[in-house]
Formats: structure tokens, sequence, C-alpha cells
């Protein structure tokens, strides 16, 4: 495994986190004082919740890859955004129309589908060797 190699035990999380924060920060200063930004009591609360989330997701996927199952987990994350999706319309008050399920669907057939495949040449190819 590759990622296993090249992280040699790491977790580079942290870094990736500080760079994207640090990038932001320049966008913004370029940008200017064009973007309303208004500080209040729920949108500190939905920045720390969003941030938690990112964090512990993006930590769980770095752990997952260096010492987990990278079948499961590659599995698991065609799952996410349909459960992302989810949350985000019951956080926003919106609905999730029929063409969304439609999508999600077949998003996690052919991810199915593709471990199935996956799964018979891997079986077909150690058995043959």
């Amino acid at each position: 495994m590759v990622t296993v190699r090249i992280a040699n035990g790491v977790n580079g999380i942290t870094l990736f986190f500080m760079m994207v924060a640090v990038a932001l920060w320049i966008k913004y200063l370029i940008i200017g004082d064009s973007v309303n930004i208004e500080i209040n009591f729920s949108s500190i609360v939905y920045l720390l919740l969003a941030a938690c989330a990112m964090g512990f997701g993006y930590a769980a996927w770095n752990i997952g890859i260096l010492g987990g199952n990278v079948t499961i987990l590659t599995g698991a994350s065609y799952f996410i955004p349909v459960l992302s999706s989810v949350l985000s319309s019951v956080l926003l008050s919106t609905s999730l129309g029929l063409s969304f399920w439609q999508g999600a669907l077949m998003v996690c057939a052919g991810s199915v589908l593709c471990w199935l495949a996956t799964k018979k040449s891997t079986v077909k190819n150690y058995s043959s060797s």
C-alpha cells in the first residue's frame, strides 16, 4: 500500500488543515471585505460543529487508510455523501427530491457492483496463483 509507506505511520491531517486555513485566510485578505461575515452565537456553534465533523472525519479516514481495511473504508466512502446530504437537508429545512434519491441509489448500487467485481477478480487471481 503506497499511502502506508509514504505516511510512515504519521497522520498528516493536522498539517493539511493548517495549510487549508492559511490558504483561505490569504484568499479572504486578497478579496477584501466584500464578504459580509456575521458573527453570532449560532454561527459560532455551526462553525465548531462543522470543524469537529470535518476534523474527525479526516482523522478517521487517515487512521483507516494507515491501519484499517481499505476495502470497507472505500465502500463506506460512497455512502457518506448521502448521509451528509440528508443531514444538510435537515439542518437547512429542505427536502431532497426524487432525483436525489435516484442518483444516490445508483451511486450506492454502482459501488456495491464495483466491490463485487473486484472481490471476484481478487479471489480468482489468488486462486490461480
